[in-house]
């Protein structure tokens, strides 16, 4: 099984758009999910969602916090086992190409992690639809 979920996308905005979206706390809860977070490396994060997803709260240190790069840990709720989330960005002519990997995630015992690789990347197949759509009323509001 691989270790590694690595979901990649152009989107049609400028990439300060987008950093700002996946890096502050404010824009964060209001594409994704409720959000204390600050890219500033060893600032502890938490992410809370409602009770209708699978989890309730998502809790890490930010490692890294170098535009555009931002690294940091994640640990769901009602587990012990910590994977990381790396997001990266890249300039191309207006438009950004962005990669995100979260890696780590055979730390989980066997079946375990086989359901969390399943989880997860659908998870984040949603998150970046959600960032999209984000991105998409931010540019038609502004």
């Amino acid at each position: 099984m691989s270790d590694v979920i690595i979901k990649e996308q152009i989107l049609d905005h400028s990439i300060d758009k987008v950093w700002n979206a996946i890096s502050k706390g404010e824009e964060i809860s209001t594409w994704f999910i409720q959000a204390d977070f600050k890219p500033e490396p060893g600032y502890k994060y938490t992410f809370t969602a409602g009770p209708e997803k699978d989890c309730t709260q998502i809790t890490g240190v930010v490692k890294e916090a170098d535009p555009y790069t931002l690294i940091y840990t994640w640990m769901v709720e009602n587990t012990d086992v910590e994977t990381t989330v790396k997001w990266s960005l890249q300039a191309l002519e207006g438009k950004t190409k962005l990669i995100l990997e979260h890696s780590g995630i055979s730390n989980y015992t066997a079946e375990t992690a086989v359901t969390m690789m399943g989880h997860f990347s659908a998870g984040w197949d949603n998150c970046f639809n959600l960032l999209v759509e984000y991105l998409i009323k931010e540019v038609h509001a502004g």
